[in-house]
């Protein structure tokens, strides 16, 4: 088995989902929070709690892998700026840790866990849950991180099944 983190990084809440996984990407609930940052009016305090709680939560759970949401462009630059620093608080948290950090986009992951990559919040809310036989409804940032980790978990059992690197069979844009 291997634990895996996954985050879904964002400027007022971040997700964050752990699971454990076994050689063929089975995998079991381990914790799940949504870090609620909105409490503190600076945006460097946020980035601050951000860096601190996931600091915690890597020292409590001891992950073996991290993944994470790769940013998407935003249609409003300030929101896309503030989404960028809070990733980069919670990439700086894992790899103080020596950890490796894999990097999902929005489509991929609602691809891996839904099957197609339009699917929506509440899809990824349902299907998290049902994938992890999870009771009642998740608070949709921390489904959102299952689901980064489900996502990592299936790649990783995936190219480990078939010898060729994730890298190799992504799409060249």
């Amino acid at each position: 088995m291997i634990r895996i983190l996954g985050i879904d990084p964002g400027s007022q809440r971040t997700g964050v989902g752990i699971i454990d996984a076994d050689a063929t990407g089975k995998a079991v609930h381990v914790h799940h929070v949504a870090l609620n940052l909105l409490g503190n009016e600076e945006f460097s305090q946020r980035l601050k709690q951000l860096f601190g709680e996931l600091s915690a939560i890597i020292t409590e759970f001891r992950p073996d892998e991290v993944a994470i949401e790769r940013v998407f462009m935003a249609k409003n630059p300030d929101s896309a700026l503030k989404l960028g620093q809070a990733r980069g608080a919670a990439i700086c948290a894992v790899v103080t840790r020596n950890l490796t950090v894999a990097e999902y986009a929005a489509k991929e992951v609602k691809q891996a866990v839904v099957g197609g990559g339009a699917a929506d919040k509440t899809q990824i809310q349902h299907m998290v849950g049902v994938l992890l036989q999870l009771p009642g409804k998740l608070q949709a940032d921390a489904a959102d991180a299952l689901a980064v980790a489900l996502t990592h978990a299936h790649t990783r059992a995936t190219t480990q099944r078939i010898g060729i690197p994730r890298t190799a069979w992504r799409r060249r844009r």
